[in-house]
């Protein structure tokens, strides 16, 4: 017997479609007006700088040959099929985890969108304190790393269900 689908997490499919505008929309404006190493200073310690990430996160496997593409992609994929069962497992009333979990599902999206299309995921973001630059990253790797946060904190939590220790 199936449960509606807003009686679920699925009804927090919408932040994956907000999460993907945003990210896909964002990377559009760059390939369009954007040179490849192309910067431009926005605030002190953070940059637009146009970037192509042919690995993982800090480009991991960036240099293998082109097998990692279809590696990352099945992974997204992977990920984003067991967090679509979490969330249709779970109810619309757990609100952070469902949450989450469409952070992760859209930036995953995001990400694979990029890999499928270009051949590489495109990055833009840079931020940096002096000489020391954080690896370029992109939307959907923030969005990406909100979820995987909340999911951490939402295990320190307490739960409503659980019985809390007496504390003396």
């Amino acid at each position: 017997m199936s449960k509606p689908i807003f009686s679920t997490g699925l009804r927090w499919l919408w932040l994956v479609v907000a999460v993907l505008i945003i990210d896909l929309g964002s990377k559009a404006l760059i390939l369009q007006h954007f040179v490849l190493g192309e910067t431009v200073s926005l605030f002190p310690s953070l940059n637009l700088h146009y970037a192509r990430n042919y690995g993982a996160a800090f480009s991991f496997l960036a240099d293998k040959g082109g097998w990692q593409r279809w590696f990352f992609a099945g992974i997204a994929i992977g990920i984003c099929v067991v967090l679509a069962v979490m969330m249709y497992r779970a109810k619309a009333s757990q609100k952070l985890n469902n949450i989450a979990y469409a952070l992760i599902i859209g930036g995953a999206l995001g990400n694979l969108f990029d890999r499928l299309w270009h051949g590489f995921v495109v990055d833009m973001i840079d931020f940096y304190v002096g000489d020391w630059h954080f690896a370029t990253f992109n939307l959907a790797d923030t969005a990406i790393c909100i979820g995987a946060a909340l999911v951490v904190l939402e295990g320190f939590l307490p739960s409503p269900g659980k019985k809390q220790p007496d504390r003396a």
